[in-house]
């Protein structure tokens, strides 16, 4: 079942055209990663399911609700999460997450109690003394102590340190097990890759891919290392092999995944005496996307 379906949205502000028929869906008890660089339209996006901005065209519905005009209604089952949290200078970190709380209509002050304790913060200073960092552990502490249904999650890690990223990735695992959904929006390609079930790619404010990292591996390269009992030969004129170079352990080259059989046969030949291949991983995905985009003038 869909809690978010985004279908076919745009979103212009004057003659630029920030978002151009981008579609998404979310099902219940799933985590979405969004994903894309800066100034791609992942916080545009994000702002027009909240009910933030209105979008030109096409249709937002979050829990069969519009996302503009059942803002409200939507807002009472959502937590969220930007990337630069701002809060009451003269508050406390506690009172802030209290009253953030109160507004969502949780009262849960034992799981309030433990995250604090999890993310290592302490809740009795000034909101105007906290770095970066302890503002995001304000956020996420109040998001997650919340029982919101969807959690909207927009470069939520930002300035935590790596200790705090992994209790962070234990609290989104939490959620997905209470059947919750989480829309996580980062370009933290580990972080995505560890938690996400499905991924859509943003690109100049259009969806360039989605689906499970299974179904993108195709996408991809497999970095492979070979040792040999005779020299390689013809290797070159292998379709699918890029990058070959010899090292003292043997020849390394990267292989496109629908080629691998054909590779693996052509110098199992030549007497394998090793052999080792790395998986390819999300941020190759990402990076294949984006090459030659300094020669086509795309975001950078």
């Amino acid at each position: 079942m869909s809690l978010l379906k985004v279908t076919n949205l745009t979103k212009k502000f004057g003659k630029f055209t920030a978002l151009d028929g981008v579609n998404l869906e979310l099902n219940a008890g799933e985590v979405l990663g969004f994903i894309g660089p800066n100034g791609a339209g992942k916080s545009t996006t994000i702002r027009v399911l909240l009910g933030i901005l209105k979008a030109t065209d096409g249709e937002v519905k979050i829990f069969s609700k519009d996302a503009w005009q059942d803002a409200v209604d939507i807002h009472k089952r959502v937590a969220y999460v930007p990337g630069d949290v701002n809060l009451w200078p003269n508050l406390t970190g506690g009172e802030v997450i209290d009253l953030f709380i109160k507004l969502n209509g949780a009262a849960n002050k034992a799981k309030r109690e433990e995250l604090i304790d999890k993310f290592d913060l302490d809740p009795s200073k000034k909101c105007r003394t906290y770095s970066k960092g302890n503002r995001q552990k304000v956020a996420l502490v109040a998001a997650f102590s919340s029982d919101a249904d969807l959690f909207i999650l927009d470069e939520p890690t930002s300035g935590l340190d790596p200790l705090m990223e992994k209790v962070f990735q234990e609290c989104v695992m939490d959620v997905k097990k209470q059947g919750k959904s989480v829309l996580l929006s980062s370009h933290i390609l580990s972080e995505v890759e560890k938690l996400c079930d499905r991924v859509s790619i943003i690109r100049q404010g259009k969806i360039i891919e989605s689906g499970t990292l299974s179904e993108l591996r195709h996408l991809t390269r497999t970095q492979m290392l070979v040792d040999t009992k005779l020299p390689i030969t013809g290797l070159n004129e292998l379709k699918g092999i890029h990058d070959i170079q010899e090292s003292k352990h043997g020849m390394t080259f990267q292989v496109d995944t629908t080629q691998m059989d054909d590779v693996i046969k052509h110098i199992s030949s030549f007497g394998i005496i090793r052999l080792e291949s790395a998986p390819p991983t999300l941020e190759d995905l990402f990076m294949r996307h984006y090459e030659g985009e300094k020669d086509t003038g795309g975001v950078r």
